[in-house]
């Protein structure tokens, strides 16, 4: 996740290929933290990170999607 957070200086393809690669992070984070949170011990440090970075994600996903989303004037 190593994306500046200017995303102007990025053309539309690029952001849909990073969208993409986002979601399916995200996703492999889910999995994990599922995964994590099953066991009988779980490190609740690692789940906490993995979480936060998941926030993080979502958030960089929701703006890509905003720019890729035209503004339509009703």
């Amino acid at each position: 996740m190593n994306a500046p957070s200017d995303l102007s200086m990025k053309n539309d393809e690029v952001l849909r290929v990073e969208l993409e690669v986002f979601r399916r992070e995200h996703r492999d984070l889910d999995e994990a933290i599922r995964a994590l949170t099953e066991r009988t011990v779980a490190d609740q440090l690692t789940v906490q990170r993995l979480k936060k970075r998941k926030l993080r994600l979502k958030d960089l996903i929701a703006q890509i999607e905003d720019r890729l989303t035209p503004d339509i004037i009703a």
